[in-house]
């Protein structure tokens, strides 16, 4: 059994004890294909060690989060971003998007940003992985004018409706799903076997978001299994089963 975590930021400081060991336990649990977002320029160095560290396991992204969009630094961080592009082979722009939690002030610039980035992924015909955080419409009104054949990615951490969820679909989607789906109030639970597992990838989204027992403590993509376990309750199928069609569905978006 592959198990594939599309979304893992294990350069993450919360991993400075025990990387590798953390690494090797992912392994040891079948969890051997990680896909590793970025975040901004501050993180490319270790991002491009831990490629260096596992180079048979760890396929980096790159762009700009949305939280990083700060209006004195957010040109200067693009430009980094498109440099990345141009010098070197990246699997997807993300993690890219929109998030109205932390600050509301920004939205115009995260607009900008999030529409400059599905355009360089057009241009080096790579997927978009999209964060999104009390954002959905915003979201969608981006996408809605940057719908095209060349479109597509992955809905990383997806935690809303059926019809938010039929939405991303429409735009050439996967859906990213991680330890939110064993939460008690999650939400997705009640309509996710609704959604064919075509459109479905695993991830962790590690250090953070640790599915239950975990909840509370720092995630990591071993802990990816109870999702697995999860989607089988959910789906009536075997785990094994459940993860080679993720795996194949990552294997698309990818292009691996």
């Amino acid at each position: 059994m592959i198990i594939t975590d599309t979304h893992t930021h294990l350069y993450s400081d919360a991993f400075d004890e025990d990387r590798k060991a953390m690494i090797e336990r992912a392994l040891a649990a079948n969890v051997t294909r990680f896909f590793i977002p970025a975040i901004d320029s501050t993180y490319t160095e270790a991002m491009l060690q831990l490629e260096a560290d596992f180079p048979e396991h760890v396929h980096l992204m790159t762009g700009l989060h949305p939280t990083s969009v700060k209006e004195d630094t957010y040109k200067d961080e693009l430009h980094h971003v498109e440099a990345l592009l141009a010098k070197r082979k990246f699997v997807a722009v993300g993690e890219i998007g929109i998030d109205l939690y932390w600050d509301q002030t920004t939205l115009e610039i995260q607009k900008e940003a999030f529409k400059h980035q599905i355009k360089l992924a057009k241009q080096y015909q790579l997927p978009i992985v999209i964060h999104c955080r009390d954002a959905f419409d915003e979201i969608f009104e981006v996408l809605e004018t940057e719908q095209s054949n060349d479109l597509f990615g992955i809905f990383h951490c997806f935690t809303g409706t059926f019809e938010q969820a039929k939405r991303a679909l429409s735009f050439n989607m996967k859906l990213g799903i991680g330890g939110v789906v064993t939460f008690k109030n999650g939400g997705i639970d009640k309509f996710l076997n609704e959604i064919d597992l075509k459109h479905i990838v695993l991830e962790t989204d590690s250090p953070y978001l640790s599915p239950t027992p975990y909840r509370g403590k720092r995630n990591e993509s071993a802990y990816i299994i109870k999702v697995l376990e999860k989607l089988s309750e959910l789906y009536q199928m075997p785990a094994a089963q459940i993860a080679e069609i993720t795996t194949e569905n990552s294997k698309v978006i990818f292009k691996l």
